[in-house]
């Protein structure tokens, strides 16, 4: 009986996405406004936007695969709560840290005392809060690996978005973008799914929205949205890539998009200066009030 379930979720979800397909238009005058936006921007830079009230879209670049870099921690959160859903795993699991399992980089468990006591729902809310490589790596092995991820990823027909590290048989594409590959379309419809309760189950499509309204680094495109509007996003950084997925609870109609960056020659750490950052927030702001003309809040020091 759950597998018949299954397949017939799978199954319908993969027509809605098709049905999506079919039916978006081109929103030209946003389009060129972006294609503008990103022109002479020093490196490879690509982006999709969708309105899912009007189902219009904006794409430059937007079928390009990009490094994700912590943006891949989206298809390990739906690889979790795929097993959930499977009843192989619980959400509030406990769990035992053991300094074996530490990853340095972001996040906050790396600090933890060995064998302290944690869950799995901790472990999810740091990955997707504060980008936790730690917890990360353990729910990408709670979760049966990349491969079984990417086994998801392709039921809901992304060809492109793709775990790579510690996956049998994507070596190649690990040495070539890292962590983790997506193009600005896969991973913002994928977002879109999520919002609208097509992954894995009404119910972990919600938590996981949950999850990813509650981002630390909200210094990027979040900061262009003003702090009275529900965002849930993704950010994904490292030396030659920076990039952000946002969907944005917006008065008029929710909003999705993906701005995504390689062969970055402002390879700096600084927030504010950076060339890719800088263009984050200018992709972000300009669709913010592209989409919410009237609502009258700017965002403070825009640099550069």
């Amino acid at each position: 009986m759950y597998l018949r379930k299954y397949f017939l979720f799978i199954t319908l979800s993969l027509s809605i996405y098709s049905s999506y397909s079919q039916n978006i238009k081109t929103d030209y005058k946003l389009q060129q406004q972006l294609a503008t936006l990103l022109d002479g921007f020093h490196g490879v830079a690509g982006v999709y936007v969708r309105n899912l009230k009007t189902n219009k879209i904006a794409a430059v670049n937007a079928d390009t695969i990009f490094p994700t870099a912590s943006i891949v921690k989206v298809p390990i959160l739906i690889g979790i709560f795929d097993k959930i859903n499977n009843g192989e795993l619980q959400y509030h699991q406990p769990l035992l840290y053991r300094d074996s399992l530490k990853k340095s980089g972001s996040g906050l468990m790396q600090y933890f005392k060995d064998s302290t006591s944690t869950s799995l729902n901790v472990l999810a809310a740091l990955m997707m809060s504060y980008s936790d490589n730690t917890t990360s790596l353990w729910c990408q092995s709670l979760a049966g690996g990349g491969a079984a991820i990417n086994s998801i990823l392709g039921q809901f027909g992304l060809k492109n978005t793709r775990v790579n590290s510690l996956t049998k048989g994507r070596e190649e594409n690990r040495k070539q973008y890292g962590w983790g590959q997506t193009t600005p379309r896969e991973m913002a419809e994928l977002l879109a799914m999520i919002r609208t309760g097509k992954v894995v189950s009404q119910q972990a499509s919600e938590e996981m929205y949950r999850l990813m309204t509650h981002t630390f680094y909200g210094q990027y495109s979040v900061s262009q949205v003003p702090p009275y509007i529900q965002t849930a996003s993704k950010q994904g950084m490292v030396n030659d890539s920076r990039s952000e997925l946002l969907l944005v609870n917006a008065p008029h109609g929710d909003y999705v998009f993906y701005i995504a960056t390689k062969n970055i020659k402002d390879t700096s750490w600084d927030d504010t200066t950076n060339d890719a950052w800088v263009l984050q927030r200018k992709v972000s702001a300009m669709l913010w009030n592209y989409f919410e003309p009237k609502d009258g809040w700017q965002a403070k020091n825009i640099t550069k």
